[in-house]
């Protein structure tokens, strides 16, 4: 079984200046009132969360929108993924 993830309805990203950040909204901010700081690639991971999406998946997307290779790639996707679903920012 292939599994997918994807990001909670109750976080959102922010522009604050030229920082994105990912924070709690309603009852989840009782769970996670700070906020996660990221960069252009986390960014573009948490956009690729909307739908349902394996780690292959988004591994490919990433691998074709920046210059890096598929292995890096899928531990920076880990190492965020587990960042994210540490807060509940993301489920399987």
């Amino acid at each position: 079984m292939v599994t997918t993830v994807k990001r909670s309805k109750d976080f959102i990203k922010r522009k604050i200046g030229p920082q994105y950040v990912i924070v709690a909204v309603g009852a989840a901010t009782k769970r996670f009132n700070g906020m996660i700081s990221v960069n252009g690639t986390g960014s573009f991971i948490w956009d690729m969360l909307e739908n349902d999406i394996t780690l292959d998946e988004l591994v490919k997307a990433i691998t074709d929108a920046y210059d890096i290779d598929a292995e890096s790639a899928k531990a920076h996707a880990i190492a965020f993924l587990d960042t994210l679903k540490g807060v509940g920012a993301v489920a399987e």
